[in-house]
C-alpha cells in the first residue's frame, strides 16, 4: 500500500482524472485467427467487445473524454466507437504509422489536454473486488513524488498470464523492473496514470512507454498500486476461453 505523502502548507487535492488515452491501435497477432478480419479491440468477452468494457469501466471512473488511437482495420473499430454516447471518443489515427505505446500518448497529447490522465490498453479487464480498481489508482496519484503510477496484478490472482512477473514492488509503492531469471510477484496489468510534461521532451514517431518508466526507475518515481479482483490477461484465444470460463462462474 502506499504510504501518505507528507503534509504540505498547501496540499494538493487530486480529483479524478476526466480524460484517458485507450491504446487500440495493435495488430492482435497472438490473437489469430479471431482478429484475421477485426481488430483484436472489437474481439467479444462476456458478449461485448473488450474495448466496450474498457470505455465502460472509464466511463464509471468519471472519465468524460477518450482518445482512442486507430490503425488496424481502423475502418471497424471506428464504425462500431460511433454509436457510443458516453464517454465522449476522440480518434487519433494511426493508419499510415503504428507509433508504439509512449509515441501514440505522444501525438494524442493536444486531445488530451494539459491534466494527468489515465493510459489503458484496450485488452486490460478484470473481476473488479469490494473497492473500485480505477479510483484506487487515481486516489493513490502523487504527481509531486511520482512521474507514473501503474496498476499492477498479483500474478498468482490472474487469468491467463504465465509469465514470471514484471515489477518487484516496496511497501512504500517503489517499483524495480524484474532481473534476469527472477520472478517477481506483479505484472502489469495495463493501467497507469500519467503527467504530460513527461513527454514534452520525447522523440517523435514510434517509441515505448517503457523509455519513460526506465527513466522514471532511475529517478525512482515509478510507483505501483496492488490491482484488487482477478485480473485477465486476454492475450490469445486459450486465454480468451479462460476469461469466459471466469465470467461464467462469477
Amino acid at each position: 500500500m502506499l504510504m501518505a505523502r507528507p503534509a504540505k502548507d498547501s496540499p494538493q487535492v487530486m480529483s479524478s482524472p476526466k480524460r484517458a488515452m485507450v491504446l487500440s491501435a495493435g495488430k492482435g497477432l497472438r490473437m489469430r485467427p479471431l482478429t484475421d478480419d477485426l481488430p483484436k479491440p472489437l474481439v467479444r468477452l462476456g458478449g461485448k467487445a473488450l474495448i466496450d468494457h474498457v470505455l465502460d469501466r472509464l466511463g464509471e471512473a468519471g472519465v468524460e473524454s477518450v482518445v482512442v488511437n486507430v490503425h488496424h482495420f481502423a475502418d471497424k473499430l471506428e464504425a462500431h466507437l460511433s454509436k457510443r454516447a458516453s464517454p465522449r471518443i476522440e480518434i487519433s489515427d494511426e493508419r499510415d504509422m503504428l507509433l508504439d505505446t509512449g509515441g501514440a500518448v505522444k501525438k494524442a497529447l493536444p486531445l488530451l489536454g494539459e491534466e494527468d490522465f489515465f493510459v489503458h490498453n484496450s485488452d486490460s479487464v478484470w473481476i473488479e473486488a469490494a473497492s473500485k480498481n480505477l479510483g484506487r489508482l487515481s486516489a493513490a496519484w502523487d504527481p509531486d513524488r511520482m512521474d507514473a503510477l501503474l496498476l499492477l496484478a498479483p500474478v498468482t490472482m490472474s487469468v491467463g498470464y504465465y509469465g514470471r512477473g514484471d515489477f518487484a514492488m516496496a511497501p512504500d509503492g517503489l517499483i524495480r523492473r524484474r532481473a534476469e531469471r527472477e520472478i517477481v510477484p506483479f505484472a502489469f496489468a495495463g493501467v497507469s496514470m500519467n503527467r504530460p510534461q513527461n513527454f514534452a521532451d520525447c522523440p517523435d514517431g514510434p517509441f515505448s512507454l517503457n523509455m519513460l518508466w526506465d527513466r522514471a526507475i532511475e529517478e525512482g518515481r515509478l510507483f505501483g498500486l496492488r490491482q484488487e479482483g482477478i485480473w485477465m490477461h486476454v492475450g490469445m484465444p486459450s486465454a480468451l476461453k479462460e476469461a469466459e470460463a471466469v465470467l461464467a462462474a462469477c
